[in-house]
């Protein structure tokens, strides 16, 4: 395109242009503006954010509704925010370590102690020789001593903390073994391997399209758009509880799907630009293109919002973490795409990386051959991939929820290294201790506090156990420290037992009240909770994508066997998530620090972007099947067709989400976790569902994949998720 065509706006030849594909011409036109809009609202939305001053919180108790855990932490929140601090998990500790016994450092720990203790962001630090004896400061061999540290308000504990772990390199040349544990000083930042998924996605797209230019446009946009959504993300934190892990969910998310759905634009503009100008190939890009990737990205949104069923603060964070990503691509696909391309116009395939091919209309490729394949041998294939989808399911049955802790990081991290110290020394449970917050409001439910102290103490499963009262002097807490660590299922059951057998009986008419919270238990409450109200957030995606399907495909069958068949593919990934961090298979290989429990979230935030994402497959595929039947051709030849046409694209998406996805495999545990299970289910998605068991399960069921009953017809409304831009009028 010369630069009078870039400057003057174009003449459209399709006669009607409607909603997006009036949006569009709009953007092409006026792509100056555009550009610069875009360019503008990067450092305008960082600097929003940073105004608001928003913080994130990795406490799981944020609105976790009235648990029993909740109920503990209010009451230490009013009467003793140090143990307040500990049972949400926002208090870090300060192991020493000295093997001829801490006592003879005393003097120099002391010193460090309160030099650490003048720190702006530190609030209170325990001295463990001055401590209530044997509430665990000292071990019993005398060898390690363990100081507690809470923050003041305000303080951003994602980042700041893990600052003040340099201060101890003084402490260590002196020969005290010194490291720091809890969340506070286990910091949190977006793993290096970004890089690695941007890479692979470039190399992917420069083998798709063969041009530096068509390549640099989903890089451009979903680069620009991560940006804005992670600024988005610190303007949310300042209005809601915000883990500090949303802003790696939210680039995880936002790179995965802004190259994808730029990629499908990018491509269907290349097709329409052979026959039209710059302008109207873009129009009809966005027009059909586009309006699936407003189809797409608006399912995956719903998916995302829909964790809002379940009532917890925690979780709302990072649905709009999920969510704000996606919105923020949508919207640039549908403007800056067509901006930019009023710039690119002809030269979409400059700058060549290889020698282009020329296509022939209508000849055979590889796909033709694999679909006919396939259809040969229908049965053969639908059973053997429904048996490797289910055999790869079955860990899934062992699923269990929890959190994980310092204890599953990289054995050279200072909290790792404090969690191991802390539970040779004072046994496993150390490290998850219960807290029993106990109110009694007068002199006689307060001779309830005894009976209980000596019930928890006689508990089996229970090592320690000492009761302390509170400045109020009408509550109390009593410190109980399992046998077990804190993801053994035996502390799991410890907890459940406490409260049900010992607590509660002897509490019962007395005038007190007790809770048993903290950390551990708050964990299972939490775990509790999402596994209460899962089924009902998986109940509502279901059959709203469904409907959806129902309502795009005007069929019963197609969207029943994609939900069957997105449900196998995401069953799969979370087997593969099951056998690698909790039973330890390959962990060597995955990075896996020590296997444990799966982090509640996880499993309902894989759901929502996999049936999302899968959706946008979905409909790319079967779109193009459905519009070569309604041309008059057969099932069996529509399916070929179909496949041929799109199984290039679906692939090179699919390539670059799973790199984008593993990109994220060396980061922090929970990270780690969804970027493999999340690459896994794409990968499962756009291999053996798209390319073995969509093509043989259509052609075993024929023409019955369109039926639709006609009563049905009237009332499912219709959704044309590939425009309805008037070809005939080009």
């Amino acid at each position: 395109m010369n630069a009078a065509d870039r400057d003057t706006p174009q003449t459209n030849t399709v006669q009607t242009l409607k909603g997006i594909e009036r949006l569009a011409s709009w953007c092409f036109n006026h792509r100056r503006i555009v550009v610069v809009l875009w360019v503008i609202a990067l450092p305008l939305s960082f600097s929003i954010s940073g105004a608001l001053g928003g913080k994130f919180n990795n406490s799981q108790n944020a609105g976790a509704g009235k648990t029993e855990s909740s109920k503990a932490l209010a009451v230490f929140t009013r009467e003793f925010p140090v143990a307040a601090a500990s049972a949400s998990g926002e208090a870090g500790e300060i192991v020493f370590e000295v093997p001829g016994g801490v006592a003879t450092k005393q003097a120099e720990i002391t010193a460090f102690i309160d030099e650490f203790a003048k720190n702006d962001i530190v609030k209170t630090v325990g001295n463990p020789f001055t401590g209530q004896p044997g509430a665990n400061q000292l071990s019993a061999d005398k060898t390690v001593a363990v100081a507690q540290v809470t923050f003041k308000k305000g303080v951003d504990l994602a980042t700041q903390p893990v600052k003040l772990i340099k201060k101890a390199k003084m402490l260590r040349d002196q020969g005290v073994i010194t490291e720091f544990g809890g969340q506070p000083f286990a910091g949190f930042k977006l793993p290096p391997s970004e890089a690695f998924g941007l890479l692979a996605a470039v190399l992917i797209l420069l083998v798709a399209f063969g041009s530096l230019i068509a390549m640099g446009l989903p890089i451009l946009t979903a680069a620009l758009g991560v940006g804005i959504a992670i600024a988005g993300v610190g303007m949310w934190s300042a209005l809601l509880e915000m883990p500090s892990f949303v802003t790696s969910i939210t680039g995880m998310i936002g790179l995965g799907v802004g190259i994808d759905y730029v990629l499908f634009i990018v491509t269907r503009y290349k097709e329409e630009l052979r026959t039209q100008a710059p302008h109207d190939a873009a129009v009809r890009a966005i027009g059909t293109a586009g309006r699936a990737v407003v189809f797409a990205g608006t399912t995956v949104i719903i998916s995302m919002l829909g964790m809002f069923l379940m009532g917890l603060a925690f979780i709302n964070g990072i649905a709009l973490a999920g969510a704000t990503p996606v919105f923020v691509i949508v919207i640039a696909t549908l403007t800056l795409i067509p901006a930019m391309l009023g710039f690119i116009g002809h030269t979409i395939d400059k700058f060549s990386v290889h020698r282009k091919k020329v296509e022939v209309e209508g000849k055979e490729t590889g796909w033709h051959h694999w679909s006919r394949t396939v259809q040969k041998r229908a049965w053969p294939f639908a059973i053997g991939g429904l048996v490797l989808l289910l055999a790869a399911s079955i860990p899934l049955l062992s699923l269990r929820l929890g959190f994980s802790d310092q204890g599953n990081g990289a054995k050279g991290n200072t909290t790792r290294k404090a969690y191991d110290i802390k539970a040779k020394a004072f046994g496993p449970g150390s490290n998850g201790p219960g807290l029993i917050a106990i109110e009694a409001p007068d002199a006689a439910s307060a001779a309830v506090v005894p009976k209980l102290l000596a019930a928890v103490q006689a508990t089996k499963g229970v090592a320690f156990a000492a009761a302390q009262p509170l400045p109020s002097g009408k509550a109390f807490v009593i410190n109980v420290v399992p046998t077990t660590g804190p993801q053994e299922k035996a502390t799991d059951q410890l907890v459940h037992k406490l409260r049900k057998a010992v607590i509660r009986p002897l509490v019962a008419g007395t005038g007190a009240t007790a809770y048993l919270g903290g950390f551990t238990a708050g964990g299972i409450d939490f775990a509790t909770l999402m596994g209460a109200r899962l089924p009902l957030f998986i109940g509502v995606v279901l059959v709203l994508s469904f409907l959806l399907l129902m309502a795009v495909f005007r069929s019963i069958l197609v969207p029943l066997k994609a939900v069957i068949m997105n449900l196998l593919s995401i069953g799969a990934a979370y087997g593969l998530v099951v056998a690698v961090f909790q039973w330890g298979w390959l962990s060597s290989v995955f990075g896996v620090g020590k296997p444990g429990p799966i982090e509640p979230w996880i499993p309902m935030m894989m759901f929502a972007i996999v049936f999302g994402l899968s959706m946008d497959y979905e409909v790319f595929l079967l779109s193009r099947i459905r519009e070569h039947y309604d041309h008059g051709l057969d099932n069996g030849s529509a399916v070929v067709e179909g496949l041929a046409s799109t199984a290039r694209v679906i692939t090179a998406a699919a390539a670059i989400m799973v790199c984008v996805f593993l990109g994220f495999a060396l980061g922090e545990r929970s990270i780690k976790v969804m970027g493999i299970g999340l690459a896994t289910a794409v990968f499962i998605d756009a291999t053996i569902v798209r390319i073995v068991l969509v093509p043989a399960t259509m052609e075993l069921l024929g023409d019955r994949n369109w039926w639709f009953p006609k009563w049905l017809d009237r009332i499912i409304p219709r959704l044309n998720v590939e425009g309805t831009v008037d070809r005939s009028a080009a």
